[in-house]
């Protein structure tokens, strides 16, 4: 079983910037596409940024200009480099890679906190 561990999470006053890291437990040469998601208490968990096997980029309009995802094949780790962190950002951050058929191998990390204060 694929498995992603997290890290890099924490709290960090507005206006800073963190790194999440996303260590993945085999090559990520892989993976079709690997991302980021993340939820709040009561909220449903909600996408943050995306990147395919092929190098393709997908972000949330709000985290669009302020948040970078990259890959570090060699590390086999995912990153979300996040600046200019908001309070809005708060949330427990998962990490997502999949395989097709993503039905059957469709795998997520168990999360990290980013708190960001006012």
């Amino acid at each position: 079983q694929v498995q992603l561990v997290e890290s890099g999470g924490g709290l960090v006053q507005a206006g800073g910037s963190l790194r999440l890291s996303c260590a993945a437990s085999e090559s990520i040469f892989s993976f079709n596409s690997m991302g980021w998601y993340r939820q709040a208490p009561g909220k449903q968990r909600e996408l943050v940024a995306t990147i395919t096997n092929g190098g393709t980029t997908n972000y949330a309009d709000s985290v669009k200009g302020r948040f970078t995802i990259s890959r570090d094949y060699v590390k086999s780790t995912l990153y979300l480099q996040m600046n200019s962190l908001k309070p809005e950002d708060t949330d427990v951050y998962y990490c997502n890679a999949y395989r097709s058929p993503r039905q059957l191998y469709d795998y997520w990390g168990l999360g990290t906190q980013v708190t960001v204060s006012s």
